[in-house]
């Protein structure tokens, strides 16, 4: 059977398990044998990573032919327009490629969020948004990449949601026993 492990990856952590200079990694949190992420989250994102030790798993996890969603929210720079949600959500060129369809739409602010140490950098009068995007691909900092070329360049972002895996009541450098989601 295969173990799975749901991870809250907090700010500033590598997804890695090998040491890199001073900044901390998956070790500082998780001391399990064996298990490896299935996919990445950069060092300045936050939020749900999944670990198995099954390659396959970790594999049909990661690889963007297989669609898995992905659900992130974004605070992001501005208020954002009906404009700019419909250019996500219809896909964007980034200039080495198109990103495929996503779904995204204005959320409020969680109330379950956590406080980030260090906290975003605020403008007095510039304004944040909330959105909440679906991916079903994942390219290197698509989210960044993707508010950004619309006007609103990503603050604070924070993956909640793999297929069937939620990030849901797991604070921030906690991990807990995951299952294989059912219809897997």
């Amino acid at each position: 059977m295969s173990r799975i492990l749901l991870f809250n990856k907090p700010f500033n952590v590598l997804c890695q398990f090998s040491p890199e200079g001073a900044r901390q990694t998956l070790k500082d949190y998780i001391d399990v044998p064996a298990v490896y992420p299935a996919g990445r989250l950069d060092a300045d994102s936050e939020g749900l990573l999944v670990l198995t030790d099954d390659g396959k798993l970790q594999h049909r996890i990661a690889d963007p032919r297989h669609k898995a969603p992905k659900t992130y929210l974004a605070q992001v720079e501005g208020v954002v327009s009906a404009a700019a949600i419909a250019a996500l959500c219809a896909g964007v060129d980034l200039g080495d490629f198109r990103t495929r369809p996503a779904q995204v739409r204005a959320v409020p602010e969680p109330d379950w969020l956590w406080a980030r140490t260090p906290p975003i950098r605020e403008r007095r009068h510039i304004p944040t948004s909330w959105l909440e995007l679906v991916l079903r691909e994942g390219k290197n900092r698509q989210v960044r990449r993707m508010t950004a070329r619309v006007g609103h360049p990503t603050l604070r972002l924070i993956r909640t949601s793999i297929g069937g895996w939620e990030l849901a009541g797991l604070a921030p450098g906690h991990w807990r026993e995951g299952r294989l989601p059912s219809g897997r």
